[in-house]
């Protein structure tokens, strides 16, 4: 391997070799400024993994970008650019641990919304052919009070029928509407049908 001849080259003289795509003047680079970048970028990161990776993209994006950098202080533009590497890289990594720290937070939930979809589908459809099996005066009643939501004077008064008929109607369509859909009983809540 030749010498570098760039190794008693100043700063100026690095950067604008760099910008004619001059390697060794890179290599020169890299060796006077890959140490102390890599202890700053340690230190703040508190990771030599991290902050090798931070110098080493450093180091790659100016060699790419070397002939439209605009370098007037090397070590004052590697610094700066450095930071913002740091900067970005404890973004993410606090974003990310707040984000993993908000999901062990919340309770695991599967996504069950089509099954349950499909599942109401099912008693809606049980349902209605449960009702029209009613005989015709029950089935009338509970369809006012369940569906109208109507109370049982109001129904009393509209069928021209006593209270305790009313009420007597709603507990017959009640107890066949269990044993009719006892199979969903487990599956939804009939509060409204308890009542």
């Amino acid at each position: 391997m030749l010498p570098n001849s760039h190794a008693t080259s100043d700063d100026a003289a690095l950067v604008q070799a760099l910008r004619d795509g001059d390697a060794r003047a890179f290599a020169e680079i890299y060796e006077r400024y890959w140490w102390p970048l890599f202890s700053t970028a340690q230190r703040k990161l508190g990771s030599r993994e991290a902050a090798e990776e931070l110098v080493q993209d450093l180091f790659t994006a100016l060699w790419h970008k070397r002939a439209s950098s605009h370098i007037e202080k090397l070590p004052h533009y590697l610094t700066k650019a450095l930071q913002y590497r740091i900067i970005d890289y404890l973004r993410v990594r606090t974003t990310h641990a707040g984000y993993l720290s908000y999901r062990q937070m919340q309770p695991l939930s599967l996504d069950r919304s089509t099954e349950e979809l499909v599942a109401a589908d099912d008693l809606s459809m049980a349902l209605e052919e449960s009702i029209t099996q009613l005989p015709e005066s029950t089935r009338e009643v509970f369809r006012l009070s369940r569906l109208e939501h109507q109370s049982v004077a109001e129904i009393a008064d509209q069928l021209h029928l006593s209270p305790k008929t009313v009420e007597y109607h709603l507990t017959r369509a009640l107890k066949l509407l269990r044993v009719r859909l006892k199979d969903f009983l487990a599956l939804f809540p009939f509060f409204w049908l308890i009542k």
